[in-house]
């Protein structure tokens, strides 16, 4: 499994999102300029122990990042109409993450295979990047049958 952000704008949460990526053994993708110093520098002490272990791959266009990858370009965002349980994972997918603050530009959200949201009770606007990550990544990974919650344990 795959995980993309789109010019992620706060380390903490990129450093969050690492963390959960190698618990889960998945990729890292970072899509377009990051708000912040991603050098292999910064990104090992963010990361720490955990940034060496989960591969790491930059793409300077969303064009680049879609040529890139195999499978499907799946994007979380608040507009989808397919809710998260919903939806059949593949284990190729790559789960793609907008900007903390802006989401993804309509042309992005256009080239997705699909849109997923994660449902929220009513009046609630978003949750945390990593903390969608992390719930997105693993309804995926258990929909796709990469691994069961059993396998998790």
């Amino acid at each position: 499994m795959n995980v993309a952000l789109f010019q992620p704008e706060i380390p903490q949460n990129t450093a969050a999102i690492l963390r959960t990526l190698a618990c889960f053994g998945a990729s890292a993708h970072i899509v377009g300029p990051a708000a912040f110093d991603l050098s292999d520098r910064a990104v090992r002490r963010a990361g720490l122990d955990y940034a060496a272990s989960v591969p790491l791959t930059r793409h300077p266009t969303f064009d680049a990042f879609k040529a890139a990858v195999p499978g499907r370009i799946v994007l979380l965002t608040t507009r989808a109409d397919t809710l998260l349980h919903d939806f059949a994972f593949h284990e190729d997918d790559t789960l793609l993450f907008g900007q903390e603050s802006a989401g993804v530009p309509d042309a992005v959200h256009a080239a997705a295979d699909a849109r997923v949201r994660i449902p929220l009770v009513p009046g609630a606007r978003s949750l945390n990047l990593a903390v969608a990550v992390g719930i997105a990544l693993m309804a995926a990974t258990v929909s796709s049958g990469a691994v069961t919650t059993r396998g998790l344990e």
